[in-house]
């Protein structure tokens, strides 16, 4: 089922560090963990007033690589109930400034054959182990680089319930193939967005379509790039970018998140 849908209204060893209790109550660890022979930071947030095991959920940052947008999100998610994991995809302490820097780490995850899938994998058994976690009921949403990597999952078969991406640029490196698609896909990207080109919609759809995919493309007029980072607007004055926050999209586009995530699990 594919639908599209355009709003105007608008092996790995683990080890934890800190222990945080937030102001609203949410328990947050910093998680050191490797995938091959690199060492990774994450971040690992959940209600401990909660009984029982529940759903988890991971998120994948933007080209800047593991910030506190990041981890905001993952807090979002705690508050709804899930376990929430902010993966690195580039390395303990690595964090872009500047675009350039940002992209240079983006291409070398995405041009290195394996490193993306043995990164999120690497993200996916660790949370699998939590105290906290169902198994067999985890999603993943991705911002940014992240919304490829999320979508690149997806169309790889791994095995999670739902995934989301939010301004992804729809570079892939691996097509979907008919029946490989496990997981429910929603992309929700700015119609005005310059870095998302009309062929890499096509390409998107086509594919989506093609391999039976339960798959809906939500675009927002008017709206650009990184639309849901309130820092958005900041950067793209700073670095001449078209990035600008987007409150009315960024609302619609977690409302309707929190309900595809209701509905898998």
């Amino acid at each position: 089922m594919v639908r599209f849908t355009k709003v105007f209204a608008v092996g790995f060893l683990a080890f934890f560090g800190f222990v945080q209790v937030t102001e609203a109550g949410l328990r947050s660890e910093k998680v050191t963990y490797k995938a091959g022979d690199r060492e990774l930071t994450g971040y690992m947030v959940y209600d401990d007033a909660i009984a029982g095991k529940r759903p988890a959920v991971i998120v994948v940052h933007e080209w800047w690589g593991h910030d506190a947008y990041a981890r905001e999100r993952a807090d979002m998610l705690a508050a709804q109930g899930y376990t929430a994991f902010a993966l690195d995809m580039y390395g303990t302490g690595r964090l872009a400034d500047h675009p350039k820097d940002a992209g240079a780490m983006a291409k070398e995850v995405i041009a290195t054959k394996g490193v993306m899938h043995e990164r999120f994998i690497a993200a996916k058994d660790l949370i699998k182990r939590h105290a906290t976690v169902d198994p067999t009921r985890i999603a993943a949403l991705g911002y940014c680089f992240g919304g490829n990597v999320v979508l690149d999952m997806a169309r790889k078969g791994v095995d999670l319930r739902a995934v989301a991406a939010y301004h992804a640029s729809l570079t892939q490196t691996i097509p979907a193939k008919p029946g490989k698609v496990k997981a429910k896909v929603r992309v929700f990207n700015g119609e005005g967005d310059p870095f998302i080109k009309p062929e890499k919609v096509a390409t998107l759809k086509e594919g989506m379509k093609a391999a039976g995919a339960d798959f809906e493309y939500i675009s927002y007029p008017g709206v650009t790039h990184s639309f849901t980072s309130k820092r958005a607007t900041e950067k793209g004055k700073k670095f001449n970018l078209p990035l600008k926050y987007d409150a009315r999209a960024d609302t619609d586009s977690w409302a309707k998140t929190l309900d595809l995530l209701k509905d898998v699990f």
